[in-house]
């Protein structure tokens, strides 16, 4: 049998190992970045086209690389941090794998440009698909200019397999995130197809967190600090009033490297116990300070897996850190922005200073009655209780009239088709009665399910899920035309970061189809004049986050139009939520309003709304 096995071309190499390094524009951003970062800039712009497929380019104003140096970076395991094996525990830089830049010149098109502070010019590299086109001197800003093009050009098959630009911009802007939030003392400044997203200069981490997530994040932090032999923590954790959905705003760092960790995560969520609603979870920036020989960030080509020696007691620290904060400084917090009335007139007196004893001082001869009978002229107090009593009856007598001509409010729809006669057991009715007419008593179970007696058992609704498809049915029949405002008597001002105000911008029309009307006041800022009618006292900036968060996450999966992915977020914000307790009227008008719907059996999201538990099976729990 002859030899089969040989060594593969350095080509293909470059190509399987960009597999495992470059999986998307996004990959070649972080590397870049990181390599921008140990070069020693402050300084440093990310440029990317159409999602990153036509061109990324990074320019910082480090150290800039050699000549030599600028022909080696590209060849595979070259590094300038590691020289003997030791040194793997000794980590103290973010890129010294030695495989990012020779992966990425291996499917792309990439252009170099590098020079040191104490040349006059520079070198400028070419390579295609990792064959050298050109190297030659040039003209260049100090230090270096890295350009990406046409990602995968040479590789079809992944290029198909990337997602849309807004889909990989949004990839692409959590890496810039990532690296830019724990740098604090690097600038940074971000283009997306010619236009500035981002322009942050050197700052605090408080700062750096306000300019990427909004200026009304300034007010929703509480500091963390901790310093121990095995760990020391610093950064920021938010109000639990301000958790979210989603676990999007979790940031948590080792020595200036983000990392995954369910685990340490989930310490964090623990010191929030008993804090927040059920599948809400706090937002955090914490980056922690291990001695480089307790981790190893060697297991995985992207580097944001980490293994600790001392994990367990990381863990209990960093949960007792972040539960220190939220009791530390609740009411602290409380205090300084909202100071109590007077307390700052407490007169400071000496040490010898001895305090007056209170006095009490009443009037003996006072009798309320004696001025009730001077103030009326009726000499009798028992014919002044009665007219009180009567005035007190006639009030009652005027709230019932009220309350039995305005009922509780209720979400209202226009039925498109009655309830199915055949659901509800109306043998009892006229035949020629509306069946929607004859719902029978409810009865709410745990505040969450809605139960009725049906011909063939019991039918048990969930509220929130029905009221979801309800008001999502509702908004997308008003398909052509818009739904009703409410002008505020005070516009509201809202602060957004630089990509989800995009993101408004992007689906402006459809968010003043439901009901809102608004203006930009300039980069990031938006007035709000008018809400949808039913949003009620919804707070209205955390009302836009959701419908922004909920359309990110409904473009990664590319199943709604932008009309649908408002609507749904809209519909799950006013949607009846579980816990909310329901009157008779309330229960039957959303029975009814759900069977009217086209699709009455199913949420929005495709949960169940109902089920009927067979008379059968209630039989055979009770044998």
């Amino acid at each position: 049998m002859s030899d089969i096995i040989q060594l593969l071309p350095d080509s293909i190499a470059n190509q399987i190992a960009a597999g495992e390094v470059v999986q998307r524009p996004a990959s070649a951003v972080k590397e870049l970045l990181e390599n921008a970062l140990d070069s020693g800039a402050n300084n440093i712009q990310l440029i990317i086209k159409d999602g990153g497929r036509t061109l990324i380019q990074v320019i910082d104003n480090g150290c800039g690389m050699s000549d030599t140096d600028a022909r080696l970076c590209f060849e595979r395991h070259a590094t300038s941090k590691i020289r003997k094996a030791d040194d793997l525990f000794a980590i103290r830089t973010m890129g010294f794998r030695g495989e990012a830049l020779a992966s990425i010149a291996a499917v792309a098109r990439v252009e170099l440009k590098t020079k040191t502070f104490d040349n006059e010019l520079g070198t400028c590299v070419i390579i295609e698909g990792s064959d050298v086109k050109d190297q030659q001197v040039c003209q260049t800003a100090n230090g270096t200019s890295i350009s990406v093009k046409d990602l995968f050009f040479n590789i079809p098959a992944r290029r198909n397999f990337l997602k849309s630009d807004a889909v990989e911009f949004g990839h692409i802007e959590e890496e810039f995130r990532r690296v830019a939030l724990v740098n604090t003392h690097v600038g940074f400044s971000f283009y997306n197809n010619g236009k500035l997203l981002y322009k942050m200069d050197p700052s605090t981490l408080h700062q750096r967190i306000a300019a990427i997530f909004g200026a009304n994040y300034r007010q929703r932090l509480y500091p963390v600090e901790e310093s121990t032999d095995i760990v020391k923590l610093k950064g920021y954790i938010c109000k639990a009033e301000f958790a979210k959905k989603t676990r999007g705003e979790q940031y948590l760092f080792v020595n200036k490297r983000f990392i995954k960790s369910y685990y340490l995560n989930n310490a964090i969520e623990k010191a929030y116990a008993d804090m927040l609603p059920e599948k809400n979870y706090p937002s955090y920036f914490i980056d922690m300070e291990v001695e480089p020989s307790r981790i190893d960030i060697n297991i995985h080509p992207t580097k944001t897996e980490v293994k600790f020696l001392d994990e367990h007691a990381i863990y209990a620290i960093l949960k007792a850190a972040a539960k220190k904060s939220l009791g530390q400084f609740a009411f602290g917090h409380e205090l300084e922005f909202n100071p109590i009335e007077g307390l700052d007139e407490i007169p400071v007196n000496g040490t010898n200073y001895i305090p007056k004893t209170p006095s009490i001082s009443i009037n003996p001869n006072f009798n309320p009655f004696e001025a009730e009978r001077a103030k009326g002229g009726n000499g009798g107090g028992t014919s002044s209780h009665v007219k009180k009593n009567n005035d007190w009856e006639k009030f009652f007598e005027i709230t019932n009239e009220k309350s039995a001509e305005s009922p509780k409010q209720t979400i209202e729809i226009e039925a498109t088709e009655t309830i199915n006669s055949t659901i509800f057991d109306n043998t009892d009715s006229n035949p020629n009665d509306n069946p929607a007419e004859n719902v029978p008593n409810a009865i709410q179970i745990g505040r969450r399910f809605i139960a009725c007696d049906v011909q063939s058992g019991l039918l048990l609704i969930n509220q929130q899920r029905a009221t979801e498809r309800i008001i999502y049915e509702r908004l997308m029949q008003n398909e052509n035309k818009s739904l009703a405002s409410q002008t505020l008597l005070f516009p509201i001002n809202c602060s957004f970061a630089p990509s989800d105000s995009e993101i408004l911008n992007e689906i402006d029309d459809e968010i003043k189809r439901f009901g809102f009307v608004m203006d930009s006041l300039g980069r990031n800022n938006f007035v709000v004049t008018a809400v949808p009618s039913d949003l009620g006292d919804e707070n209205v900036q955390e009302t836009l986050e959701q419908i922004v968060s909920d359309y990110k996450s409904n473009l990664l999966q590319q199943s709604y139009t932008r009309q649908q992915s408002v609507a749904l977020s809209l519909a799950r914000r006013l949607s009846t939520k579980e816990g909310t307790a329901l009157c008779q009227e309330e229960m039957q008008s959303i029975v009814k309003q759900l069977f009217a719907c086209a699709i009455p059996d199913q949420s929005p999201s495709g949960k169940r709304t109902m089920n009927i538990i067979n008379i059968n099976d209630l039989s055979e729990k009770l044998k």
